[in-house]
């Protein structure tokens, strides 16, 4: 069970993973030993499941956004492996999901610009064979991050 110091420090390293231990310990009135200590336990219980640097997309070259929306004909086990092989190996697509509904997956896919979807699609349709295929471009992107909310973890 977590606590509400628990997490708060949950909460603190989402927003910055590098914060020192002594800072976090303060903003969560804890000695820094007993800091340390809680952040092993969630480590250890799969609560941190990792640690990781955002990038600065702009400043990485892949400011585009686009959305791939897929059905497909195919619904066996071979197919999603060999579906999933296909776009693990493609680091252009950041995301990808099974959908209910209308649409098969959708696909986040990150971009230099919006003509480098072509590659993207190409290098897909080269290993799978796919029903149908469409791609909406964000426009602008209205909340993003990687925190979730921890209210819920018990």
């Amino acid at each position: 069970m977590l606590d509400d110091r628990d997490k708060k420090i949950l909460d603190l390293l989402q927003a910055e993973a590098g914060i020192s231990v002594s800072d976090l310990a303060e903003r969560v009135a804890l000695s820094v030993s007993a800091c340390s200590r809680r952040i092993q336990r969630l480590e250890e219980s799969g609560h941190i499941a990792r640690r990781v640097v955002v990038l600065d997309r702009e400043k990485m070259g892949v400011p585009t956004t686009v959305f791939a929306l897929i059905k497909t004909a195919h619904h066996s086990d071979e197919w999603i492996e060999t579906f999933r092989k296909a776009i693990s190996g493609i680091p252009e697509i950041v995301e990808a999901h099974r959908l209910t509904g209308n649409q098969d997956y959708i696909l986040k896919i990150v971009l230099p610009r919006v003509e480098h979807y072509d590659v993207i699609y190409k290098q897909i349709v080269r290993k799978v064979e796919l029903f149908e295929v469409a791609a909406s471009i964000s426009m602008e992107l209205l909340k993003g991050g990687t925190a979730i909310p921890v209210s819920y973890a018990d």
